[in-house]
């Protein structure tokens, strides 16, 4: 009995297999195999198929480029100068300026007060290109100069000091004179002053908001004269026009020497003032020119070429 139950079952998987599809049947392929490193490895292999692949997009790319520049193309565009890309006034402005020219001090003064093209009370502005290096401490020119006419703006001065010497600075023309309170302004974010004055003793406080004040130019520094202990002589300079002037990363210093309803004989005043000024300031260490070139110009109008007498 057991040998015939036993015939019975290798019949019926002899049919089973019979009948079984051929791809049941088929061998299924055996799995890549990978060295651990090397040319071999499995990442290798990607890095070069990722690596054809990159270059075949190549050449189609530059494929296509060339097939691009065969096509004919179009007449260029016309591009207008940039003069007559200018408003009118500008233009009419520009013509009064003799481009091969370099003009005196006076005279610039005197021409540039003709060229001012906006509605408003324009600035008078002076560019001096030097000579120095600004990465080097000694060349860093930074001070400060009162204008003998002022520089036609309305300067909001702010005092941070102990509270007698605010009451000072308050009695001398300050728009905001406070002690501790002052910080509770700058922890709302109200920067309502073009100048920050402080004592020795409180510049510690404001270390907390050096990087809100630093950016806008408005934390206290002995060089620009606004770390001081007479802060009431401080406040009456700078409402009367005191300004502070350094030379920036590309070695140019720019002024403002006053509003163009000053006339040309004030802002002659204010320029030879700031000029004498530049010049005490030349550093020991530099050697060869220390003015390069002068221009003069008005907020948005054409720049006027001066005569360099300041080295």
């Amino acid at each position: 009995m057991a040998d015939a139950k036993k015939a019975a079952e290798a019949a019926k998987e002899e049919k089973i297999v019979e009948e079984a599809p051929t791809e049941t049947l088929a061998e299924t392929p055996a799995e890549e195999k990978f060295a651990k490193s090397g040319k071999k490895s499995k990442k290798h292999i990607e890095e070069v198929k990722a690596e054809e692949e990159r270059q075949a997009r190549k050449a189609d790319k530059a494929k296509a480029d060339a097939e691009a520049e065969k096509k004919p193309k179009g007449a260029a565009p016309k591009v207008r100068p940039l003069i007559e890309r200018r408003s009118k006034k500008y233009q009419e402005a520009y013509k009064l300026v003799d481009r091969s020219k370099t003009y005196s001090l006076k005279d610039a003064i005197e021409l540039a007060t003709k060229t001012n093209v906006t509605k408003f009370d324009a600035t008078v502005e002076a560019h001096v290109r030097l000579g120095v290096d600004p990465r080097q401490a000694d060349q860093n020119i930074r001070t400060t100069i009162v204008l003998p006419n002022g520089n036609g703006k309305t300067v909001r001065v702010a005092v941070f000091a102990p509270l007698d010497e605010a009451k000072k600075a308050a009695a001398a023309g300050a728009d905001i004179a406070e002690d501790d309170a002052f910080l509770k302004r700058l922890e709302k974010g109200e920067i309502e002053f073009d100048v920050l004055i402080s004592t020795p003793q409180f510049m510690p406080k404001l270390g907390k908001y050096a990087r809100t004040l630093g950016p806008k130019g408005l934390m206290p520094n002995p060089k620009a004269g606004t770390v001081t202990t007479d802060v009431e002589k401080a406040v009456k300079e700078a409402k009367a026009g005191k300004v502070e002037y350094r030379v920036d990363k590309q070695a140019i210093i720019h002024i403002g020497l006053g509003k163009v309803s000053f006339g040309a004989d004030k802002l002659l005043e204010n320029a030879n003032a700031f000029f004498d000024s530049l010049k005490s300031q030349r550093p020991a260490s530099l050697k060869g020119q220390y003015v390069k070139s002068i221009y003069l110009t008005t907020t948005m109008g054409p720049s006027i070429s001066v005569e360099n007498l300041y080295n």
